[in-house]
This record gives C-alpha cells, structure tokens and sequence, in this order.
C-alpha cells in the first residue's frame, strides 16, 4: 500500500481509467472530486459520473461543488468543497478532464502539488480539445504527458511523455481510446517515481505553442471546397462528437446528415459533387469517400446500409 495520500478530480470515462489504474495500484485516495450529476437519457433524470459511480462502488469520498472559486457564482459549494480538500490533507492531487477551473488556492493545497494528464505533446495543443484539433490538423502523432499544474493553461513542466501515432483512418473517439489507457498508465508509473522522490521535471519550450481552443458547432458543417485530405481531417477529427455533417435534399426535404468516418478517395470533380457508388465525394482538391453516417434522430450506418434507404447517386450535388 502506498504511503502517498491521494486526492482526485476527474469527471468522465477519460477519468474513471486513471483512477482505477490508481486503486489498482494501492494508492489511498483521500478525497474524489467530480462534478455534479447531470440529467441525461429520455427521462431526463439525474446520473452520476463515471467518476463518482467508481468512487461510490469502492467506498471513496466524494465531493461534488459546481465551481471551486471562492468569489465565483457559488462561493458557499466552493467553500465546503475547500474545507473537504483540506481535511482530507492529500499529499498531491491528481487532475483529470475535471471540468472545472483550478483556483491558487487549490494549486497550493497538496504537499507535493497537482498533477495533470494532458492529451497532447505540449505546448502544442494546450487547452480544451486537444484530441480533436490535432486530428483536425493533420498531425501525425500526439499523446500523453503528465504535467505539474500551475496558474497558466496548461503550461507547467512535464514528468512523463508518451507519444501515440494517429492513423490514417482513426477518428477523435478512437485516438481518445488509446491516450485514456496511456494517460492512466502514464500517471501510475508518475506516482510511483513521486512516491520515491525521483520524478524530474522538465519546463515546457517556448516555441511551437499551440491552442486547442474549444470544438464551436458553427465549424462542424462539411466545406467540400477544401483539399480532400482537409475534409478527411476535419470529419474524423469530429467523431463520433459533436459529428461533422452536411445537408443534403433527401425525399424532397433537406436534412442534415453526419459523417463518422471517412478516407481519402479517388476522382475529380465540382465540390460537393458524388462521384461515385461507393459514396465518394469531390472536393476542392481530390476526393473523400464517406464511410459511416447518421441522419438525424437515427443510428449510426455504414454506406452501403444507408444507400439502401438513401439516394445519393452520381451527380448530386450536397449542399
């Protein structure tokens, strides 16, 4: 059993892995931050988080505050939400997609600090959707990092890297897959170094910083008049969510329609344009073929399923 007394913040699935990995380690955590239960399903009625549902079934401490800035909206849940972080008197905090701004006084609270696990190669990609955004670029590869939080986005120094390869084909939800299990893995093997008193850390360059600012639904729609390789990027840097899509006139109405996987294709022809059976759409250099799609309110399909129900021949243009 770890001598290290451990404090977590973390919300969703991304998060629940690393603190597993973390109990599975025999790491005492002290105290579980999560946030709140939202409504979700038909129903609408409140659910735990991943988080919180793993914290419930071992038994581990939970605090849920909607904010944690004591002159913020909710200074009194900020304020229980500090006097559990203090009582508990973690020796280090371990943060993960949280979901909710670190105040100093939080940064200061632990012994040894607050450490994070970052979905990129910083600095490139600080910020909130770092897996999207280098898939969207183009990037060859990104991965996991451990870093020792302080007051700036994402720019303290770095414990541990582990670098992932993006594929050709691979989509955001695929490549968030992969960094969850190296994220958790990555920070078990940063705590025990912690635990022993050898975790170097090295300060970030100053060079090649780059912002993965927050997914806005106005960039989600399909411009076909980019570069093939573009779109290719752009639609499965977006699945499965929020999903880029297109419009398109379907049984006489228009509708939106998403794309979840794609791949480069072959052809020419005016943007836009189908320029195949097989689903394969000009751009404004090259061509994608669509792979999976989903109108609105149905399932996901691969493309021979949808073109089942589904005309979109040769020469239809999307719109």
């Amino acid at each position: 059993m770890s001598t290290l007394r451990v404090a977590f913040a973390g919300t969703p699935e991304f998060a629940q892995i690393a603190l597993a990995r973390l109990h599975a380690a025999g790491f005492e955590t002290v105290l579980v931050l999560t946030q709140p239960d939202r409504p979700a399903g038909r129903g609408m009625k409140l659910h735990a988080s991943p988080v919180k549902a793993f914290a419930l079934e071992h038994a581990l401490p939970i605090a849920q505050p909607r904010s944690l800035r004591l002159d913020g909206k909710y200074p009194d849940e900020a304020a229980l939400g500090r006097d559990a972080l203090i009582a508990a008197r973690p020796d280090v905090l371990v943060v993960a997609a949280y979901g909710l701004i670190l105040p100093q006084w939080v940064l200061d609270t632990p012994r040894l600090g607050c450490l994070n696990i970052h979905a990129s190669l910083l600095p490139r990609w600080r910020g909130a959707a770092p897996i999207q955004r280098a898939i969207m670029a183009g990037d060859a590869e990104t991965g996991m990092m451990v870093m020792k939080m302080e007051k700036g986005l994402d720019t303290g120094p770095v414990a541990l890297t582990r670098k992932i390869a993006i594929g050709a084909t691979m989509t955001a939800g695929e490549l968030h897959d992969h960094l969850m299990l190296a994220g958790a893995k990555a920070m078990a093997e940063a705590m025990a170094k912690l635990e022993m008193g050898d975790l170097p850390l090295t300060q970030q360059a100053e060079v090649g910083v780059l912002y993965a600012s927050k997914i806005d639904k106005g960039e989600t729609r399909i411009d076909f008049s980019k570069p093939a390789t573009e779109v290719d990027s752009h639609i499965r840097g977006l699945s499965p969510f929020p999903g880029a899509w297109f419009g398109a006139d379907l049984n006489g109405k228009p509708e939106r329609i998403k794309v979840l996987a794609s791949e480069l294709g072959q052809g020419q022809g005016e943007p836009g344009t189908v320029i195949g059976a097989d689903l394969t759409i000009a751009c404004g250099d090259g061509a994608v073929r669509l792979l999976r799609l989903q109108k609105a309110g149905g399932k996901p399909m691969a493309t021979t399923e949808f073109l089942r129900g589904t005309a979109l021949v040769a020469g239809t243009r999307l719109g």
